[in-house]
């Protein structure tokens, strides 16, 4: 098991890529915090783990907010004995043209994304600089890190950037042994993009199956959606990698969607 004796945060962890993430570290020997704006989304994957032979805790957690933030790591480490992995994960999307967007949402898009990230970061950080074990950051970003798509201004800044976040981490994590990464995935069938399709096709005046394939498929190679399990891997890989090697770095999984 490439996590055996690790101890994880995944954030946005009760449906999604982050439920996916969150049972991909406990098959690995990762003891899972499961962290979930919806209390019952979080137990609900905690028990999926534990009813599969795994560890986990479950944490309400609201990741912008900054009390929350602190004692819910506080409460991980007191449970584990210490952090090693963070996963960044929790998000939201507003669809909307840049004249119709309205500053609350705007922020709104903005704190889930940047602050929810730096707050869970910096409170992972301030326990492994005292761990001398290091550790790994993970941040949840997109293709959107790297490109811009209609109606998604607020998405898109956001996702850009946490690329700049995770290079600062990686500079000053280093210091004291912890790597930062950007994931960027495609399209993936979640809930939140399934939520997608019907307003773009609205937004667009397109059908949903023209935005499946004109839009969301339209530059992978394959007109294959990234799958979970695309995304797990590149995460575990990321979070077992043992040196330095890889910091800093942002990895695409797009289908070829958007190639460096």
């Amino acid at each position: 098991m490439l996590l055996k004796d690790k101890s994880c945060l995944v954030t946005g962890a009760g449906s999604g890529i982050g439920r996916e993430l969150a049972q991909a570290f406990a098959r690995e020997g990762a003891v899972v915090g499961v962290a979930d704006l919806d209390a019952d989304t979080a137990q609900d994957t905690a028990s999926m783990i534990q009813d599969s032979g795994g560890q986990a805790l479950a944490l309400a957690l609201d990741v912008t907010d900054e009390t929350a933030v602190d004692a819910a790591v506080d409460q991980l480490v007191a449970h584990c004995g210490g952090i090693d992995v963070l996963v960044s994960n929790a998000g939201i999307q507003h669809i909307a043209a840049l004249t119709e967007l309205r500053y609350e949402d705007w922020q709104r898009v903005l704190r889930v994304h940047l602050d929810g990230s730096f707050l869970t970061s910096r409170a992972c950080l301030r326990h492994m600089r005292l761990q001398g074990r290091g550790g790994s950051i993970l941040l949840m970003g997109s293709v959107h890190s790297k490109l811009a798509s209609p109606l998604k201004a607020p998405y898109v800044t956001a996702k850009h950037g946490l690329i700049g976040l995770g290079r600062a981490i990686a500079r000053e994590g280093a210091a004291f042994g912890v790597r930062a990464n950007v994931i960027c995935p495609g399209f993936v069938r979640t809930p939140l993009v399934d939520r997608q399709i019907p307003q773009q096709a609205a937004e667009l005046g397109l059908s949903e199956e023209d935005v499946v394939r004109q839009i969301m498929l339209k530059d992978t190679v394959d007109n294959e959606f990234s799958t979970l399990d695309d995304v797990t891997r590149a995460a575990v890989f990321f979070a077992a990698f043992p040196t330095n090697a890889l910091t800093g770095q942002s990895l695409l999984i797009s289908h070829g969607w958007h190639m460096e």
